[in-house]
């Protein structure tokens, strides 16, 4: 059982190395595996270390492509959306969890489809659009660790290019991860010395993934990676329901 948790716990790192590197909407993924390698509660504890280790090295790599006044409008109702879910998320079923989440990343992601197909050069870029992104982000990314689809769908509609859109997210996450450790520590205490003993050997596997992902987006076009992005969040969106 040891072993199949430790091959399962590896390749989740490996991926979400990977999914730092701009492959975004593969998180899914990521928390799935962790979850199955540990107790659920406990594998956030241990996932969100080796989330903020993903977005240093995403933050570094991406240090010039980042849209700031969009992340100053983003995280003052992100941190509210988490507060709300440090406070829900224990008492929220996860069967209600999934539904509501995926419901929102599928209809979200219809629009943009069909925003996509009229070719629509109209970005919403109100306040109100903001606020409700980032709400769900932050109690999303609370409660299961799955922002990523949210702010996928957001800087899709604010139609950011492709390396503008990777390093304003890895620094949108960076800014979340770290904010969320103190609630994990202190209110959930789903992190202790005991996790991050768990945490800390796989960081130089996210290192991997994260290297392996930067040799390949590169050579993704914009329009391809626009579709990937859509369609990988879509696909996310049924599995979580699934």
């Amino acid at each position: 059982m040891f072993d199949q948790a430790l091959l399962l716990a590896t390749f989740a790192a490996l991926i979400l190395g990977f999914t730092k590197s701009g492959f975004k909407g593969l998180s899914f993924i990521v928390v799935a595996l962790m979850a199955k390698a540990f107790e659920s509660k406990a594998s956030t504890g241990i996932l969100l270390p080796l989330l903020i280790a993903g977005d240093i090295l995403a933050i570094i790599y991406y240090r010039k492509d980042v849209d700031w006044k969009v992340l100053f409008r983003l995280f003052p109702s992100i941190a509210v959306g988490v507060i709300i879910g440090v406070f829900v998320g224990d008492r929220l079923s996860s069967e209600v969890f999934k539904r509501v989440m995926a419901a929102i990343i599928i209809g979200s992601g219809i629009l943009l489809v069909w925003m996509d197909r009229r070719e629509s050069e109209k970005v919403p870029n109100d306040w109100v659009f903001a606020a409700s992104m980032g709400l769900t982000a932050g109690f999303c990314t609370m409660v299961g660790n799955l922002a990523g689809p949210i702010a996928n769908i957001y800087f899709l509609a604010m139609k950011f290019p492709k390396k503008r859109f990777i390093g304003t997210a890895a620094w949108l996450f960076f800014i979340v991860n770290t904010f969320k450790l103190p609630f994990h520590i202190c209110v959930w205490k789903t992190i202790s010395l005991q996790s991050v003993q768990g945490s800390y050997w796989m960081i130089p596997i996210v290192a991997i993934g994260f290297a392996i992902g930067i040799k390949l987006i590169e050579k993704v076009s914009e329009n391809i990676f626009k579709k990937y992005i859509i369609v990988i969040t879509l696909l996310g969106a049924i599995l979580i329901l699934l």
